[in-house]
């Protein structure tokens, strides 16, 4: 098998994701199912899109899968997608506007434009989407805290500032080569559950759900106004059933509760039936470096 670093990468997640998965490509790559490059399956679908990273990997490597269905319940990161696959050129137009805008100031000042941008994003989302609301949110995902995408109840971007001192907001290349990859899929605003029309016995679904919370001050799943609760990863436990009665493989990565509670077996009684693996990953993300390090992390499989 080629190594990971070997395979082709032109396109990469160009937000910045809680629970990304590029550290996880290798683990992700030894569990596709047998057949996956010899044209067993030809249809990709990822219900929770999030950064993309598994699907810029599969569609880049895998020419054998010819359509890419791609969900999220974030109307946000739905437009922003949209935008970068569809009107490319005048996003990057408007990034390099804020970029040039933002780098030329002070940090005092900085931090007052990305105040500003968020007020502006929150307001023009509400209204519409399209090329400016998916630059201003490309320009907060680089600039605020960590690279964190959180909302409060009534749906606004509440993020602060990242402090960062040359960030990079504009990738043009990387922006080009995902709008060519994006090209392959169709990009959709919805629940996991909307994306069953598309599986059948040729289907491959990658499941990265918003996480279960290790503990009552560990959540990040807060990227859309209703969060993803306990009843919700249920829910999902029953779609992935779902899932192989129609003959298709999936594999759904989450947190493991075990690493705060090894008499936690939320996951072992709800996906009971299933393969279920601990691998190795690094928390990324925490106010205090001390809590960042490996822990374990949940792949499921059928």
């Amino acid at each position: 098998m080629i190594a990971i670093n070997e395979k082709i990468r032109l396109a990469k997640p160009f937000l910045k994701w809680a629970g990304g998965k590029t550290q996880l490509l290798g683990e992700i790559e030894n569990r596709l199912p047998n057949g996956f490059s010899t044209g067993q399956f030809i249809t990709y679908v990822e219900p929770f899109v999030g950064g993309g990273a598994a699907f810029f990997y599969i569609a880049q490597n895998y020419p054998e899968i010819k359509k890419f269905y791609l969900y999220d319940v974030n109307s946000d990161l739905v437009n922003c997608y949209n935008a970068v696959k569809s009107k490319v050129k005048s996003l990057i137009k408007s990034l390099d506007e804020i970029e040039s805008s933002f780098l030329s100031l002070n940090q005092e000042n900085r931090k007052k434009f990305y105040l500003d941008i968020r007020k502006q994003f929150n307001h023009e989302k509400i209204n519409n989407g399209g090329v400016e609301v998916a630059a201003k949110l490309i320009f907060l995902n680089k600039t605020c805290f960590n690279g964190l995408y959180r909302v409060n109840s009534k749906n606004e971007f509440n993020v602060p500032f990242g402090d960062y001192k040359n960030p990079k907001i504009c990738d043009r290349e990387n922006l080009l080569a995902v709008s060519e990859i994006l090209q392959l899929a169709e990009i959709v605003c919805g629940d996991f559950i909307k994306s069953k029309k598309y599986i059948n016995n040729k289907t491959f679904v990658y499941l990265d759900p918003p996480y279960r919370p290790l503990n009552a001050t560990a959540s990040f799943t807060s990227y859309s106004k209703d969060s993803f609760s306990e009843q919700d990863q249920i829910r999902l436990a029953d779609f992935c059933r779902e899932i192989e009665r129609k003959g298709a493989k999936f594999l759904l990565s989450n947190s493991d509760p075990k690493n705060e509670n090894k008499n936690d077996h939320f996951f072992e009684n709800i996906f009971k039936g299933f393969d279920i693996c601990r691998v190795k990953a690094s928390r990324m993300i925490n106010c205090k470096a001390i809590g960042r390090g490996q822990i374990s992390e949940l792949l499921i499989t059928n």
